[in-house]
């Protein structure tokens, strides 16, 4: 069954081994080139997406607009996403044991910010890599860095998880 991950948690990628994804450091803050007007009313908060290689040969990584999907609130609608501010990855080289981040900077009512979705899926070698999806929310601890995928299971992050997952079965019945 699919679970999704919480911010923090490190993903593999099994076609392509030994890369791995992150999305971590969600955290509220201003972009550095100022806001959008279209994100009047909004609250600003931003993340990060970290492509790590563990494996013995370099991947081109490719993760841009429209690669990172954001969500917020219980009813996942969607995240204002500042391309202009935001910092992507665009056929760049990582070679073993190296890393590479995108920052991605977004909006959303403030009442919806304690539950965020990020999605993403990226190409590795001109080849797109399985999507990978994680929750957290503002306010919300993240995994801490190097745990193993599910080590913050008492997080309110899994709570809503759990809630959700068990949503969708009850769904599909």
């Amino acid at each position: 069954m699919y679970e999704p991950n919480v911010v923090g948690d490190w993903q593999e990628y099994e076609e392509h081994a030994g890369l791995r994804v992150r999305v971590h450091r969600l955290e509220a803050g201003d972009p550095p080139r100022g806001r959008d007007d279209a994100a009047e009313g909004l609250t600003y908060f931003r993340v990060r997406v970290t492509v790590e290689n563990r494996g013995d040969r370099p991947f081109c990584i490719h993760l841009e607009d429209g690669q990172i999907d954001v969500r917020t609130g219980p009813d996942g609608e969607s995240a204002f996403v500042d391309w202009r501010n935001s910092q992507f990855i665009e056929g760049f080289d990582v070679y073993p044991l190296r890393r590479v981040t995108a920052v991605l900077y977004a909006a959303g009512p403030e009442a919806a910010l304690s539950h965020v979705d990020v999605q993403v899926q990226l190409r590795a070698d001109e080849e797109w890599a399985g999507r990978r999806l994680w929750t957290g929310g503002l306010g919300v601890r993240e995994a801490p860095a190097g745990a193993p995928a599910g080590a913050c299971r008492d997080t309110l992050a899994h709570q809503v998880t759990a809630f959700l997952q068990e949503q969708a079965e009850e769904g599909t019945a």
